[in-house]
């Protein structure tokens, strides 16, 4: 920990009626005394000119001082809010430098939190979702997560493994104690709970995830299969051009919705097809580099004109494939797919469902909204996506490790019934204790926190 004083613009880039320079470390108090030419009162707002070395005035606003270790970081920390100009807030945060403080490194102040224990791992990142919550719901899956409620569960999990490990290790290095953990049926039962518990942890972990990140949705499909009026659908305005000539959409259409609380980037390609026209050729390419990365693709049907799919769906999924490998299009291997049969209000087809071990299948009509909502439920329910109050935001870090620790747990089980090891038991037991540990902080290395608060706002 440095035990210098930190400054940084705490509130965002451009013009507002309130703009806010922090300080924490050491010398805060000193340089807002200076800055303002009055003694702060701990947590006591007292509205002053902000003043240079030559005591001209800078701005005016209201000096805050909270000292450690009952502040944000734990250290000393001031904060001035004055008028939201960037100008005079670079002149404020030149005279903080100019008094001893430096320019703070992107996450630094939360960093602190980290470091002084004021937050662990999970809230940390918290915040940083919390500034980039892409909806409602990821905001307050967020909250939840600052407020300790995902750190509560992995840290009673935790517990539990602790106390199963004490157990297992005393057993084994007092034999003389004769505890028989193997057929007791004490530890198997504490490790099928160990399961159950991660495993809803894990399945929670995912919706925080989703709620997070968002899903990548790409429409493709043949021209005039009413790929345009679909995104215009979901987004509930006409961003894509619609038109009856084939091959009116040449360029790729992205837009940000939600879904019930579930972020979507929809993205609108160019039809696929031959085409000896450049700008469309492009549109195709680029139309190739999406589908390739999305985690899950419409694969939009002109009901009317292309007609009914086999009945083998197995031969349906692996017609679609041969069609975009035509293209030179590979997607990922763990993409969802979607059919969509399009124009039902002129076939005459009515709106269903239809969700088999390789595709889901839907028929609606883009143009009349006829079995869209059959449409949404069924993209939510492909997703994984349940919009529970008691979501929490999850990174793709804390899925890898809670799935690190239900490998071993389920390893460790293992060891048990088929060799009664205790000695690898207890190891299975302390590597998935270790992984719950890196969620939280308890156990991480310097490289993974500087990624972490990296990626962080500089007055954070």
């Amino acid at each position: 920990m440095d035990n210098d004083t930190i400054t940084a613009i705490a509130t965002a880039a451009g013009k507002g009626g309130i703009g806010i320079v922090r300080l924490s470390g050491p010398k805060s108090l000193a340089i807002a005394a200076q800055l303002t030419q009055t003694d702060l009162s701990p947590r006591h707002a007292l509205f002053s000119s902000f003043v240079d070395k030559n005591l001209e005035k800078i701005d005016e606003g209201i000096a805050l001082y909270f000292p450690r270790p009952h502040s944000f970081t734990g250290e000393d920390v001031v904060e001035l809010q004055g008028h939201g100009g960037a100008v005079v807030l670079n002149l404020l945060l030149a005279e903080t430098v100019k008094l001893g403080a430096r320019i703070a490194r992107p996450g630094e102040f939360s960093e602190r939190a980290f470091l002084n224990d004021k937050i662990d791992l999970v809230q940390a990142e918290a915040i940083a979702d919390i500034i980039e919550s892409r909806s409602e719901t990821a905001a307050r899956s967020a909250m939840r997560s600052l407020s300790g409620e995902f750190s509560k569960k992995i840290q009673t999990l935790t517990n539990e493994i602790t106390k199963l490990r004490i157990y297992v290790e005393a057993a084994i290095d007092f034999p003389e104690e004769e505890v028989d953990f193997v057929s007791d049926g004490y530890v198997l039962n504490e490790l099928n709970q160990l399961s159950s518990s991660i495993e809803a942890i894990w399945r929670q972990a995912k919706q925080g995830s989703l709620i997070r990140d968002g899903v990548s949705v790409v429409i493709i499909g043949k021209p005039n299969a009413g790929k345009s009026s679909l995104l215009n659908l979901l987004a509930g305005d006409d961003l894509a051009i619609v038109n009856q000539r084939a091959g009116t959409t040449r360029d790729i259409l992205r837009e940000d919705i939600q879904i019930d609380g579930l972020p979507l980037r929809i993205i609108d390609t160019a039809g696929l097809r031959d085409s000896d026209d450049e700008i469309e050729q492009e549109g195709i390419r680029r139309a190739k580099k999406e589908i390739e990365k999305a985690d899950v693709i419409l694969f939009m049907r002109d009901s009317v004109t292309e007609g009914a799919f086999t009945e083998d769906k197995k031969q349906t999924i692996e017609s679609i494939h041969k069609e975009l490998s035509s293209f030179e299009i590979i997607p990922l291997k763990s993409t969802s797919f979607i059919v969509v049969n399009n124009k039902i209000d002129i076939s005459g087809s009515r709106a269903s469902v239809d969700t088999n071990n390789y595709f889901t299948e839907v028929s609606l009509s883009a143009k009349t909204g006829d079995g869209f909502n059959l449409f949404t439920k069924s993209l939510k329910t492909l997703c994984g996506f349940s919009d529970s109050e008691n979501n929490f935001v999850a990174r793709s870090r804390h899925i890898e490790a809670i799935d690190n620790a239900r490998g071993y747990i389920l390893e460790g089980k293992k060891q048990l019934l088929e060799n009664q090891a205790g000695e690898l038991l207890a190891e299975d037991l302390r590597q998935a204790q270790n992984y719950l540990g890196m969620i939280t902080g308890k156990v991480s290395s310097d490289d993974l926190l500087g990624e972490i608060f990296s990626s962080f706002c500089i007055g954070k």
